[in-house]
């Protein structure tokens, strides 16, 4: 399976020549998901949500399908009727020869005052996790864990805790576009074996468009 960083939150994996693209919001590409036969949200928020990235995918490939939330799939089906489909929490179905499982009910607080909105992580092909917007920590062990390392609802101290309860062998870096190239090496000492650690995973970033074969 190769992995390419798309800008933010987004990611596009490959495998036997079909293509799935996790969360292209706002801060990716414009054409972050076209080539996708499969696309996947985790939440409404527009860093994981846009539209028009859907659009151009869905026009892009007239047999790509869309996976995802109720409170997301509500405001696409009547734009891309038959190709929107629901999933929560528990539920497992394939997607452009993926097999993907659905963790997770809500996301991370923001502050008390902010409601609380659902979201809902993807484990694909039983190896990588794209958790969204919480530190949900999937009932199964996962290889690769893409990790939301910088957000306002977070702080480095729970970053490192989240890695260490989920044990993957793998953390790579996505929600990062609000770090600056001055912050970034901050965030890659305190996981890394300069600082407290994650607990022997190996933590790495990408640059939006860098792959790596998983």
């Amino acid at each position: 399976m190769k992995l390419t960083k798309k800008g933010h939150a987004c990611i596009r994996l490959e495998k036997d020549g079909q293509v799935l693209v996790i969360d292209p919001g706002g801060f990716s590409e414009e054409d972050a998901a076209v080539g996708a036969d499969a696309v996947l949200i985790t939440h409404e928020h527009m860093d994981h949500f846009k539209e028009d990235r859907l659009r151009a995918a869905l026009e892009a490939n007239p047999a790509a399908e869309i996976w995802t939330l109720r409170s997301v799939a509500d405001q696409l089906t009547a734009a891309f009727p038959g190709r929107v489909h629901t999933v929560g929490h528990g539920d497992a179905f394939t997607a452009a020869g993926f097999e993907i499982e659905a963790h997770g009910e809500l996301h991370a607080v923001i502050h008390p005052d902010i409601p609380r909105i659902t979201n809902v992580g993807y484990v694909v092909d039983g190896s990588l996790f794209h958790p969204g917007d919480a530190l949900t920590v999937p009932d199964r062990p996962v290889e690769t864990l893409m990790l939301p390392v910088h957000a306002p609802w977070s702080k480095v101290g729970e970053i490192i805790d989240y890695v260490r309860e989920v044990k993957p062998r793998r953390a790579i870096d996505i929600h990062d576009i609000l770090l600056t190239d001055i912050g970034r090496p901050i965030y890659d000492m305190m996981l890394g074996p300069n600082g407290p650690g994650v607990g022997g995973a190996e933590h790495s970033r990408l640059i939006p468009g860098e792959s790596v074969t998983l």
